[in-house]
């Protein structure tokens, strides 16, 4: 496939996603040292992140309808400048409720730039070579996701090990201005990340993207499950909704959560700033595996299947050791969790017909679930240890066991149930 204009520009894009998604792994530490958090507090991040999706999801695709597009990822490109913009106060003030501000206005331009962009990628050229098309955006995402944590991290964690060392026990007013001199460590790197966003958004504005009509197509499935009268006669839909919720928190609490882990099993942080880097490093790998074998040597139903097993076999070796070994297993989750999402994905959406947009905007919203999970993590790791938290990820793996094998068939007739 020709690497054109178009497939660039949206493949930029899905960088941009990957990048600022995985940002919260570093600021989660970071923030907890700056703004003097205790667990719970800290996992407020990928909360004011994750729990726009939800909110933004079905709102954003009737800006879609309103704007098309190419128009609608511009808007939300301005929309997540607007949200980097807001640290700089926020670390001027060393507010809290700024920086979660901030954080939330930069989700809601994603889960708008989400909702346009994965669909557009996927009409964006024949039907038939879509997987390519969407296994080179998959590998954007990956790399950028590899890369987000390791540079945020080199400019805001320099020194975090010496500073935590230094403020304990310090009179009030030199650990104040300590704590504002980190805080403000991330002014440069937002501002610089806002004015790409902002630049971004004028290119796609006026870059040639094709406008696609999708009218068309809802014209061609007008007949397809006539006798449906709303989405919630797909049960196989909505277990999918609840799997892919928890699938995401499950996701995001291996990402976001080994750096705080790490630490807290005696790893410096100077040393544990990459292990978010490692877990997605695994998860790109196990994403190009999947794009080799899936579905020539075997089928997504399957691949899901041993995710999910591995998952299971992967958090219990965790729980079971310590130290590095268990900091290992919590990165290698990011391998078990590399096609859960596109195997759920196709397996909920099948068989909608004349539903499947509003199916997928319910997908999207499913996104949430990377605020509400890492959440309950903070605080059973506050209640009893960062290491007996990862319980909270077993029924979730359990539950993408059960939908692979027989909750995506709920509901499906047999000429569907493929």
């Amino acid at each position: 496939m020709r690497l054109n204009k178009p497939i660039f520009i949206i493949g930029t894009l899905f960088f941009v996603f990957g990048f600022l998604t995985w940002l919260g792994s570093v600021l989660i530490p970071y923030l907890r040292i700056a703004c003097e958090l205790n667990n719970l507090a800290s996992y407020l991040v990928a909360f004011s992140f994750y729990i726009s999706y939800m909110v933004m999801a079905i709102p954003a695709a009737a800006l879609l309808k309103r704007t098309g597009y190419k128009k609608g990822m511009s808007v939300g490109l301005f929309i997540m400048a607007a949200g980097a913009s807001l640290f700089i106060p926020a670390a001027l003030a060393r507010s809290y409720l700024l920086f979660l501000s901030g954080l939330f206005i930069q989700g809601s331009g994603l889960a708008i730039l989400q909702t346009a962009a994965n669909p557009y990628i996927t009409i964006l050229g024949p039907l038939e070579s879509a997987a390519r098309r969407i296994s080179i955006m998959g590998i954007c995402n990956g790399i950028a996701g590899v890369i987000a944590p390791l540079i945020l991290g080199a400019v805001i964690l320099k020194d975090a090990d010496e500073i935590k060392g230094r403020i304990a026990g310090m009179a009030l007013i030199p650990k104040t201005e300590i704590l504002n001199n980190l805080a403000q460590r991330v002014i440069v790197p937002y501002a610089v990340m806002a004015s790409i966003l902002l630049l971004l958004a004028i290119v796609i504005r006026l870059s040639a993207l094709p406008e696609i009509d999708t009218d068309a197509e809802d014209k061609t499935v007008a007949f397809s499950n006539s006798n449906k009268t709303s989405i919630l006669q797909f049960p196989h839909l909505l277990f999918g909704v609840l799997t892919l919720f928890l699938y995401v928190g499950t996701e995001v609490i291996a990402g976001d959560t080994i750096i705080n882990y790490g630490s807290s099993q005696g790893i410096p942080i100077s040393t544990s700033k990459f292990f978010t880097s490692c877990t997605l490093s695994l998860m790109l790998a196990g994403y190009v595996i999947g794009i080799i074998i899936i579905p020539k040597y075997i089928s997504q139903v399957r691949v899901l299947k041993l995710s999910a097993t591995l998952g299971l076999i992967f958090v219990g070796m965790a729980l079971l050791t310590n130290g590095y070994v268990s900091v290992a297993f919590i990165a290698l989750l990011g391998l078990a969790n590399s096609l859960v999402w596109p195997s759920i994905w196709p397996l909920a959406i099948n068989g909608l017909g004349r539903f499947t947009k509003t199916g997928s905007s319910l997908l999207i919203a499913a996104i949430g679930g990377g605020a509400l999970l890492p959440l309950l993590y903070g605080w059973l790791a506050d209640k009893f240890s960062p290491h007996h938290a990862y319980w909270v990820v077993v029924p979730c793996y359990l539950c993408i066991l059960y939908y692979a094998k027989a909750g995506h068939k709920i509901g499906l007739t047999s000429k569907n149930n493929q």
